[in-house]
């Protein structure tokens, strides 16, 4: 962004002294027209480069910041920089879908690479949606405002990051290098969006630094959506549309009443751009939704998202919808069962079934007065309950279960010799769990977490446990890591309260769903 650009003498020899004296006059004026400009430019220059330090300080890719902002034009507002970091990750993003595009002929020798290669550029498409949205959000507000706005950029933002890393988990088990090049491509990519989720988040200490005033804490104005919900009453609401597989409503398949809303789909599959969807069905086990898909057959896991074999990789749902609320659902599967995508989540009084990794993803979710129950794996399989996917140490995504109940099915229990099983294990690097105030049954293994491979993410890593109950609770032979909190403060605990946690007050409680805000009394 640019910043705002003689008296007449009657005689002969006075006026020669005169004429001298007006130009010595002139060229000083002039001189000093030219100093005070270069000394403002030099200020202007001086005020933008120590606020391009003083935001690039706080970045975990200073040099890819310091060069970013380098067409910033001697801005020194920390939010037209922030601005021009943005616009850096667009560009760059889009330019890794350009070049990806001469990747098609490698890539269409093996089908399930040529599938990745598809998956991964639909992902970073959603990935420059979310920093662009970001772009546009800081724009409406003053910079010393940017903390009203803060959950939503660190929540978009953070979302960037896992669809560009969900883009290179599509390419495991291909063959070729065509998942390495997309690496390639994207690692400037990466680290533009981590900067911008790190300038979001030390703003306050930015402005700080630059003798800036800083807002207090005020409450975000609601946009218009949430303006709408306000407005509802929720046990008021009447559907659009009723799907019935006797034919006693107006469709037989959720897919016919998609499509008469204009949307087409083989299977269930609700586009990003369709929002305030709510599906209504008689109890979780009565109105099913079912299919085949798994990973085996030559399908990514993130477009499985349906129910499969007992022996296969795939998910029953992904969610991939902020502020996304599911209540008295049950989601049965065995690896990988509900993949908690991104964004902010909220399951309240759901059943979850699955053998490994059967809670995964990157997203901000909390499940209140949910029941996790672990199936019998394959032969020598040890099943793992959660395996979350926080990508960048400033992300906002964390799994919490909050007041529910981790079991085991009879077929698992009974089976000799026994059946390890694990609270979970870390997919990545800054992996976050916060089990508290739950019913751990004694199947669990007495260290409660389980590696990834080697020491992976166990310095880096945050798992915690507060106030749980049950045999598998005895915290004395838990693991020894670095990045494993036995019991946390309340305090801390606290924090991942869905109220604070996920702003939950302003979207969870208008739906009617039954919430609790903060910690619970159990």
């Amino acid at each position: 962004m640019g910043v705002k650009k003689v008296a007449i003498g009657s005689i002969a020899s006075l006026l020669l002294v005169a004429c001298v004296v007006a130009a010595a006059i002139s060229i000083t004026s002039k001189r000093n027209e030219v100093n005070s400009s270069n000394n403002n430019n030099d200020s202007k220059i001086s005020t933008s480069t120590k606020s391009v330090h003083a935001i690039c300080q706080q970045t975990d890719y200073k040099q890819t910041c310091i060069k970013s902002l380098a067409k910033a034009n001697n801005t020194h507002d920390p939010k037209d920089l922030l601005k021009v970091a943005f616009s850096a990750a667009i560009n760059n993003l889009s330019d890794v879908i350009k070049s990806s595009a001469s990747l098609i002929d490698e890539a269409s020798k093996d089908p399930r690479t040529k599938d990745a290669l598809k998956t991964c550029g639909d992902l970073l498409d959603v990935a420059i949606d979310d920093v662009r949205r970001s772009f546009d959000e800081i724009g409406m507000f003053d910079s010393n405002k940017l903390k009203d706005y803060a959950d939503d950029l660190k929540t978009w933002l953070s979302a960037s990051i896992t669809y560009q890393e969900t883009c290179l988990d599509a390419f495991e088990n291909t063959t070729g290098e065509t998942g390495e090049k997309i690496k390639k491509l994207l690692k400037n990519a990466g680290e533009l969006t981590s900067n911008g989720l790190a300038m979001v988040s030390s703003f306050d200490q930015v402005l700080m630094d630059l003798n800036m005033k800083v807002s207090g804490v005020n409450q975000r104005l609601l946009n218009a959506h949430e303006r709408m919900l306000h407005e509802v009453n929720s046990n008021g609401l009447k559907p659009n549309a009723i799907v019935a597989i006797d034919g006693s409503g107006q469709y037989k398949s959720i897919n016919e009443a998609l499509r008469a809303a204009g949307i087409y789909k083989e299977y269930v599959d609700i586009p990003r751009k369709m929002n305030h969807i709510l599906f209504i069905g008689e109890g979780p086990t009565k109105t099913k939704i079912t299919g085949s898909k798994n990973f085996a057959d030559g399908i990514g896991t993130f477009k499985t998202a349906t129910v499969g074999h007992w022996n296969r990789e795939h998910s029953a749902l992904r969610v991939s919808g902020d502020m996304a609320i599911f209540h008295n659902c049950q989601f049965d599967g065995y690896q990988d069962t509900l993949y908690v995508h991104t964004y902010r989540q909220f399951y309240r009084d759901c059943t979850i079934t699955g053998t490994i990794d059967f809670i995964f993803g990157g997203a901000s979710s909390v499940f209140q007065n949910c029941k996790m129950i672990v199936r019998k794996p394959m032969a020598n399989q040890a099943c793992m309950v959660t395996a979350q996917g926080r990508k960048d140490r400033r992300g906002v995504g964390a799994i919490v279960m909050q007041n529910c109940e981790i079991r085991a099915e009879h077929e698992f229990i009974s089976t000799q010799p026994a059946i390890k099983a694990y609270l979970g294990r870390p997919w990545k690097e800054f992996t976050r769990t916060i089990i508290m105030q739950s019913l751990i049954d004694g199947f669990i293994d007495q260290q409660g977490w389980s590696v990834w491979a080697g020491d992976f993410a166990l310095n880096t890593l945050f798992y915690a446990e507060y106030e749980n109950r049950g045999i598998g609770a005895n915290s004395n032979n838990r693991v020894n890591w670095r990045g494993y909190k036995k019991n946390i403060r309340q305090e801390v605990a606290a924090g991942f309260a869905p109220g604070v946690f996920i702003l939950a007050d302003e979207w969870v409680r208008l739906s009617g769903v039954p919430y609790e805000s903060g910690l619970m009394k159990v």
